[in-house]
């Protein structure tokens, strides 16, 4: 397979490295701030413009909404020169945008509308920024570090799902919804400074007429993920345990703590809360893991770690501390998986992908793998329906857990080191 070599791992730490550390700031204070804006945009829909549940579910799906157009966005930012100005510039065109809210808010103007719109725009933006992102990302650090890296990077944000929630709280109820938005707006100010000030030696790009049209470049793309052995694997089984792992989701987890595990809504806290420490702790051992049993392996892993606990949830009985108890064991292991096999699939798949080519094979691999996500939700619900919330976690935890099928017939878990040209072991 093309793209990685053996090597051994880079001397020292990442956390001497001035420029990625600056990143990882600029990257941290934003998934805080994201946090934030994932409980106050819904309170704000909720408190100040009372809005249905539908209306409050289209909310978080034009957020998602954008994705499906990430391939031919991908595709306009590979053509772009300078993938460091696109970032700043997505950062900076979030936070006026959710600026706007706070401002309509104070002059008694704010609608549905207006927030539907802030929605799609950052959404938008969310995309432009991830597919530059790929390309940046390969150039701020050695190949050989992109585990460590996105390790650093997952860790931070698995913590700002430990405190986030917590902190996004106390700004609602101490300074309203529409105020707490300005603290997201100020982390995409933050992240632009730092972002810009993170200089990194970027290739150059075709000249356009030199350059095929956006459709044949968007076609190459994501044939490129469709041919490439790493690429096609990852692909289908990212997609695969994300159909599965949406059959529950989140609603469908705490309608079942709630209605079939009769837990309170302080132990389901509790239990999300144990969840989001066992992603921290995947996050900070994946690099530890990997030179254990190699990346390859750590992702096969983590496929069948994420969606498998599942299972322990829907066998949950007993007094009300085992009902906890197996939904807390539950979460943990499942976040400790995501987190196992996010960190190195996403560091190998950097490591295979051409230069040219990142930001729009970003977009193919979005469309695809977060365009299956409000299916499977959508079907979760009907199976949830017809079959009941035990068979449907059931179901989701074992077709999640065979995704790991898609990695076996492939070169990933033969996969050991990461390197930049040459054959892997």
């Amino acid at each position: 397979m093309k793209g990685t070599r053996l090597l051994r791992p880079a001397p020292g730490s990442l956390w001497r490295d001035r420029r990625f550390v600056r990143f990882w700031c600029g990257q941290s204070v934003s998934q805080f701030g994201d946090r934030i804006s994932e409980l106050a945009l819904p309170l704000l829909a909720v408190g100040a413009l009372h809005a249905s549940a539908n209306q409050v579910a289209l909310l978080t799906a034009l957020v998602w909404t954008p994705n499906l157009l990430g391939l031919f966005l991908g595709t306009w930012v590979d053509h772009r020169p300078a993938k460091r100005r696109l970032m700043v510039s997505a950062d900076l065109i979030r936070a006026a945008v959710l600026l706007s809210l706070p401002v309509a808010y104070a002059l008694d103007t704010v609608t549905l509308g207006q927030l539907y719109t802030v929605a799609l725009l950052t959404g938008t933006a969310a995309v432009v920024f991830n597919t530059a992102y790929s390309s940046f990302f390969a150039h701020l650090v050695p190949a050989e570090s992109y585990v460590e890296a996105n390790s650093k990077l997952s860790a931070s944000r698995s913590a700002s799902f430990i405190a986030g929630p917590a902190i996004g709280g106390g700004l609602v109820q101490a300074l309203s919804a529409p105020v707490a938005v300005i603290a997201d707006a100020l982390s995409f100010v933050a992240s632009a400074i730092l972002v810009g000030g993170t200089r990194v030696d970027e290739p150059a790009v075709a000249t356009a007429s030199a350059d095929p049209s956006l459709l044949r470049r968007a076609r190459e793309g994501l044939a490129f993920v469709l041919r490439e052995p790493v690429m096609r694997a990852g692909l289908l089984c990212a997609t695969t345990v994300n159909f599965f792992t949406f059959l529950s989701g989140t609603g469908l987890l705490v309608l079942f703590a709630d209605r079939v595990l009769q837990l309170p809504p302080g132990a389901i806290g509790l239990a999300f809360g144990v969840g989001a420490t066992g992603g921290l702790l995947g996050a900070v051992a994946a690099p530890a893991i990997s030179r254990r049993i190699g990346v390859g392996r750590s992702i096969v892993v983590g496929a069948v770690l994420f969606p498998a606990p599942l299972a322990l949830a829907a066998a949950a009985t007993g007094p009300a501390w085992a009902r906890l108890g197996f939904l807390g064991g539950a979460e943990f292991l499942s976040a400790f998986g995501v987190m196992l096999f996010d960190v190195n699939l996403n560091s190998l798949q950097t490591s295979v992908v051409p230069d040219g080519l990142r930001s729009r094979v970003a977009g193919a691999y979005s469309t695809v793998n977060y365009g299956i996500r409000p299916l499977g939700a959508l079907i979760g619900g009907e199976l949830a329906t017809l079959a009941g919330l035990r068979v449907t976690l059931t179901v989701a935890a074992v077709g999640g857990a065979m995704s790991a099928l898609w990695l076996m017939a492939s070169p990933i878990p033969g996969i050991r080191v990461l390197g930049r040209a040459g054959s892997p072991t």
